[in-house]
């Protein structure tokens, strides 16, 4: 699991930290499992809190709840924002009777999300690469120049994602899936001892049709 716009979340009722099993590959169980930390603090993506939800928007919410990855639901009971009102952490409550695979609450949410604790998280830079062009087939755009087909978008660095430690052994060319993410490899250039770099090499959402291509 990694984040790549961490926003913090402090579950006000839960205190020390576990450990939790999480599958390697939801499609192959023969990859076996792994462990995951989790601790009162977390960091979430912003895009999973809405403060004003929109329609069919099943994540966090004031009020709401919502499935942490094979862990916990918690319910979002105060939002912090900072002098310019932007939301800077949300504090929390956890169902100690849902924890994931222990089947000991019938409660059901529509939404879950993934996350990361942050006591345990490494800091790693990630890579969002996307196409270098605005459109499809550059040779068919006659009036424009190649310059002004380049996607600005192309490259997005994400400086202090956050990730799970797991992949605090990862070597130079290991590939790995990120939950609801996309896949990634590590950067054989630019890794460091000190720091990890992860390239995005496919993603999981087709950014393309939004910006009216064709996949």
């Amino acid at each position: 699991m990694a984040v790549l716009d961490p926003l913090k979340v402090v579950l006000t009722n839960y205190d020390g930290e576990e450990e939790l099993e999480a599958v390697n590959n939801p499609e192959d169980a023969e990859m076996g499992h792994r462990k995951i930390l989790f601790s009162k603090e977390l960091y979430i993506e912003k895009s999973d809190f809405m403060e004003i939800p929109s329609k069919g928007f099943h994540r966090l919410i004031p009020g709401g709840e919502v499935r942490l990855r094979y862990a916990y639901i918690i319910k979002c009971d105060e939002v912090i924002k900072n002098e310019s009102g932007e939301v800077v952490q949300l504090n929390c409550s956890y169902d100690v009777e849902t924890k994931s695979r222990t089947g000991t609450s019938a409660k059901k949410v529509k939404g879950t999300i993934h996350w990361v604790s942050s006591k345990h998280a490494i800091d790693c830079e990630v890579r969002l690469y996307d196409r270098l062009l605005t459109v499809e087939d550059p040779a068919s755009e006659k009036i424009k120049k190649y310059e002004d087909l380049i996607n600005p978008n192309s490259l997005k660095i994400v400086p202090d994602a956050k990730l799970e430690p797991f992949v605090k052994s990862a070597k130079p060319g290991d590939r790995f899936q990120f939950e609801r993410q996309g896949y990634f490899c590590v950067d054989t250039k630019h890794t460091t001892k000190e720091k990890l770099v992860f390239n995005r090499t496919v993603t999981l959402k087709d950014t393309w049709a939004r910006t009216g291509g064709k996949k």
